[in-house]
Order: structure tokens, then sequence, then C-alpha cells
């Protein structure tokens, strides 16, 4: 919230850093198309190699040692992330309203939703691990539509939302599938083989 509310104060920054600094094969390139690559760039590795541990774990017997990372590296991936996807959101709140005590008052309601359902999403994740890995397939597909905004590729969010609640949506169906009893044809077979090799 902090950042956020900082970038707002700093719009006239914002503006001028969102404005061409360069051009590149017939395309202009801002301070804002940089931060988006890098920013994308970043998730797209990270994304891979928290995924890469975890298929590694799984084939190691369930034993893995955990990735290191000291409380003041978690701290500074979460500012530059942070900043990134900051950046972007105020200058489109920049465009659409003209009163900062507005965004403010936005940027503060977030964040007061976030907490109160941080807690609710960590428990419910904690408890049905897939959806680990689907978070990690979520970052994925945010650092190429980052990357994809930040070369003037602009893919309507509306698309990777519905790509991510179709996701969703599947992986509910496939919990509410595990936890029903297995029945039908083919569980009586194997009943049935059962007694025949007993017998």
């Amino acid at each position: 919230m902090g950042t956020r509310v900082a970038l707002l104060f700093s719009m006239s920054w914002i503006i001028h850093f969102a404005a061409p600094l360069f051009s590149l094969l017939g395309r202009t390139v801002s301070g804002r198309d940089l931060l988006l690559l890098a920013g994308g760039l970043f998730l797209l590795a990270k994304s891979t190699l928290e995924i890469h541990h975890k298929v590694e774990a799984g084939k190691a017997n369930g034993r893995s040692a955990p990735i290191a990372t000291s409380f003041a590296g978690v701290i500074v991936q979460i500012l530059l992330l942070d900043i990134v996807f900051s950046f972007d959101s105020v200058i489109t709140a920049v465009g659409m309203v003209d009163q900062l005590t507005i965004m403010v008052a936005a940027v503060v309601l977030a964040t007061i939703v976030m907490m109160v359902f941080a807690a609710v999403i960590s428990s419910f994740v904690e408890r049905h691990p897939a959806f680990k890995m689907l978070a990690l397939g979520f970052l994925l597909l945010v650092g190429v539509m980052l990357i994809a905004d930040g070369l003037h590729h602009h893919v309507p969010k509306g698309y990777i939302y519905f790509a991510m609640a179709f996701a969703v949506f599947i992986e509910l169906l496939n919990m509410r599938m595990r936890a029903k009893p297995v029945t039908g044809p083919l569980s009586g077979r194997q009943h049935t083989k059962g007694k025949g090799r007993h017998g």
C-alpha cells in the first residue's frame, strides 16, 4: 500500500517515465516498457525455477531441501514485483481519474480487502497443494503478458482473467471428483478379479 500511494504522489515523475526514451526497430521504447520487460522476465525465471523445484522434489520420494532464501531477499523480491504491478496500475489510474484522493482511497480499500482474505486463501492453498502449481502457472501467464505489453503487443486482460478462472474451475471439479468414492463398472471388475484370485 505504501509503495502504491508513494507512486500516486509521484504522478508527474510517472508521466515523464512513460515518455519515449529511444527508438528501436521502428518502435519507441519508454521506461515503462523496460520496466514491464524486466518484470516479465523476472516472473518467468522465478516461476520456472519454482516449478522445476517442486517437480524435482516430487521425484525425490517427497524429500527435498528447501530453497535457501533469506528474509531480506524475499522482501526485496516482493517489493520489486509490487513496483512493477503498481507502476502499470498507477499509470492506468492516472488516465481514468483526476482526483488523487479517490485513487488513494481505492488503493487503501484494495489493501484492506487483500488483508481480510489473505488468511483464508493461504489456509485453502495449504490444504490443497495443487493450487500452488496452478498459481505458478498463473505467474508464467502474467509474465508473458507483461513482456508482450512491454513490446507494445497489448493483450486484453479479460482473456487472462478468463483463462485463470477457467483453470480454477477445472481444478475445483477435480477436487470434487477426488473427494467422491470410486464407483462404477471398473471398481466392480477389480473386485471380481480379487475374489477370483483368492478362490
